[in-house]
């Protein structure tokens, strides 16, 4: 059987090496063309690398000229870090800080009696209260450990309870206060109160309250408002109404009242004993009563004076004489009429500096049953009282008032904790002999941009050393250096064609170094690069005279230079291309004497307009800025690659067009020729098969 040649399918005739080596020539400039397509995508990349490296270098050159310098930075360090500690701020002063801890703020921690760890929890309404924060909740009725859960979910930052194991089958219960301070305590009511007797995490106490205040004695006339450190004496006063004395008060000794009649007052001293506690309460009740009004009998006796008659004259014939009239010292008649006043019933905390404050009263509630109202005065409220005032301004109402009750409102709950782990109280410290008290741990408030942390009572007075951070910026400047021999390496790389650039680069790995070898000599045309070079080498070396008094003006002075390690006297090709080293003996020894000179060295104002606009690091930051900013020098040689990309794509999508239309043409001719072989060969065997059959 003849062997079956199919054109354009099978290549009897080797037509398809012919095409593809005819194709091979067509196809150079597409090849030329692809290669052009991925230089330019490599030399995008290379400047998108430069761009991530001085962008890099930028915001590390910011950091050291910016508002956040780290030559601002301070640590604090404690001789008794187990007792206090602190935080320096930023503006933190260099001192030493003696501090003496009494106390560290406390939270009521209460621990209950042994419950069984199968018991209920009664059905109920469960309000717990700390400080001005109420967590209430309605509960069904459940198992311990359920409402130990329940609570804990709505109580978060403000109680938390858990159970400890006191044996196999019984726990106890603890609930604490996660606020800490003598105005935090725990407070249980509601059902909260009964559960919590029940299980004896407390249990009832009598109320002790101390009166003072009893005898007439002890009462003296109110000062002159006139002699305070704050006079505010009110509008409604009048000249001629009589002063507020105490010389008219009198006590009701049946119902254990004072009765302070109109135009008149008091004060009642504090006894000191009582102003140690900041949770003592002073309390008394006081109502109103009209009276005979005393304006009109004031008035009356303000304009009254005797009718004296006419001098009179004696005539005698022709001659008269006219007497003179008597010589008298009567009051003047008053311009204006004394006018009553009403509801000036008035109360006042003076304190010990001689000002006063006045109490509101009228918001309060009246008792329904006496018609009293009751006004309560918290010392945590009024830390300086000395005395209490009451000035009766009023002219036809008297006040009956009770004796002044104090009492420390933390052991007047009702109730006291039977097993308290802690109670809540106050962090007590010295400072400078002053005696400060603060309701947390973290105390911000006593020394400037400082931060103190009581952790327990110091044992001895500790001291705590504000100093500069000088390994924050120690490190600031070596990640500096770091990164600004990383652009200066990659700007040589790209523009100059020397092997040797980058084996000097010792801390590059073989990928590392391969990469760079495939960008050596890059852009060795490109002038840009080589100026760019020449400015940040320019930038290191000049000096910076910030100041008159300036000694540290150049970075060599800090130690660091190109010939930091000292190799002076022969050739190193690293230093000749302008790598910064670093000595790190000089620098430390720089930082600690001279951290501000260094700080102004990299940035400082050289106008008054308190914006920084001289200096190393500002110099960087504006050079960078020109190449990596939207715009700048970077973005335009991209900009012009991508065009450049973009018209080679459409070259490629042209030829690889054209292309594949010469192939096409190709293949259909050597198939017509096959074709036309084929034929021709079937004719040949036609005729030499007709003739060897008429041979026989």
């Amino acid at each position: 059987m003849a062997e079956i040649s199919i054109p354009g399918v099978s290549d009897k005739y080797k037509t398809n090496d012919y095409i593809d080596a005819l194709m091979k020539k067509e196809r150079i400039p597409l090849n030329r063309e692809q290669e052009s397509l991925d230089r330019y995508k490599e030399q995008q990349s290379a400047w998108r690398g430069i761009n991530q490296k001085m962008s890099a270098l930028r915001d590390s050159t910011k950091t050291l000229y910016s508002f956040e310098n780290p030559f601002n930075n301070k640590i604090a360090s404690s001789s008794d870090e187990r007792a206090v500690t602190a935080e320096a701020g930023r503006e933190a002063g260099l001192e030493s800080i003696r501090i003496d801890v009494l106390k560290e703020a406390t939270s009521d921690r209460f621990m209950s009696g042994e419950i069984e760890k199968s018991s209920q929890v009664p059905k109920g309404k469960y309000t717990f209260q700390v400080g001005e924060k109420t967590i209430s909740f309605n509960w069904k009725g459940g198992k311990l450990t359920d409402f130990v859960t329940a609570l804990n979910k709505r109580g978060t930052s403000t109680i938390k309870a858990s159970l400890v194991g006191v044996s196999s089958n019984k726990s106890s219960l603890l609930i604490e206060s996660l606020k800490t301070g003598n105005d935090n305590n725990l407070i249980f009511k509601d059902d909260a109160l009964t559960y919590a007797l029940n299980t004896k995490l407390i249990e009832k106490n009598k109320k002790e309250v101390t009166q003072f205040g009893l005898s007439l004695k002890e009462y003296t006339s109110p000062v002159d408002e006139k002699q305070l450190v704050n006079p505010k004496i009110p509008d409604i006063e009048q000249d001629g109404m009589p002063a507020i004395t105490n010389e008219a008060v009198t006590l009701d000794s049946e119902n254990q009242k004072f009765i302070i009649p109109p135009r008149s007052g008091f004060t009642i001293n504090i006894p000191s004993e009582f102003l140690s506690t900041a949770s003592e309460n002073f309390e008394f009740s006081f109502s109103q009563q009209e009276v005979e009004d005393i304006t009109e009998a004031l008035n009356i006796k303000r304009t009254t004076r005797p009718e004296l008659p006419e001098a009179g004259k004696a005539t005698f014939e022709t001659i008269t004489v006219q007497n003179e009239q008597s010589e008298t010292n009567l009051p003047p008649v008053p311009q204006d009429p004394l006018v009553p006043i009403t509801n000036h019933a008035d109360f006042y905390v003076h304190n010990k500096d001689g000002s006063e404050v006045q109490v509101e009263t009228e918001s309060l509630k009246s008792d329904e049953t006496t018609g009293e109202k009751t006004v309560t005065l918290s010392l945590k409220n009024y830390p300086d009282i000395e005395s209490i005032v009451v000035r009766n301004r009023n002219t036809g109402t008297q006040i009956q008032i009770s004796p002044v009750s104090a009492y420390d409102e933390k052991k007047n709950l009702g109730y006291t904790p039977v097993k308290p782990v802690s109670t809540a109280g106050d962090s007590i410290i010295k400072y400078e002999g002053i005696t400060i008290t603060r309701p947390t741990n973290k105390i911000d408030d006593v020394i400037s941009h400082v931060t103190l942390n009581v952790h327990q009572p110091t044992e001895k007075t500790a001291t705590i050393d504000i100093t500069a951070d000088k390994e924050s910026a120690k490190n600031s400047l070596i990640e500096f250096v770091g990164r600004y021999n990383q652009v200066l390496a990659e700007m040589t790389i790209l523009s100059e064609n020397k092997p040797e650039i980058i084996s000097e680069l010792d801390y590059l790995s073989d990928s590392e170094k391969e990469a760079a070898e495939s960008r050596l000599g890059m852009f060795q045309n490109d002038f840009s690069l080589s100026n760019g070079k020449s400015s940040l080498r320019s930038i290191i070396t000049a000096n910076y005279n910030w100041s008159e008094n300036a000694t540290i003006t150049m970075l060599n002075q800090i130690g660091i230079s190109s010939r930091a390690s000292g190799n002076s006297g022969g050739y190193v090709a690293s230093q000749m291309r302008g790598y910064l080293e670093i000595d790190e003996k000089k620098l430390d020894s720089v930082l600690e004497e001279n951290m501000d000179e260094i700080k102004n060295l990299f940035g400082y104002d050289s106008d008054g307009d308190l914006i920084v606009d001289s200096g190393i690091g500002y110099a960087i930051d504006k050079q960078l800025t020109s190449w990596v900013q939207s715009g700048g020098i970077i973005a335009t040689k991209n900009n012009g690659i991508d065009t450049k990309i973009r018209v080679s794509e459409a070259n490629i999508r042209k030829l690889e067009s054209q292309l594949s239309s010469k192939e096409a043409q190709l293949r259909n001719k050597y198939s017509q020729m096959e074709g036309t072989l084929n034929n021709l060969n079937a004719q040949s065997n036609t005729v030499s098969n007709f003739a060897n059959n008429g041979k026989q």
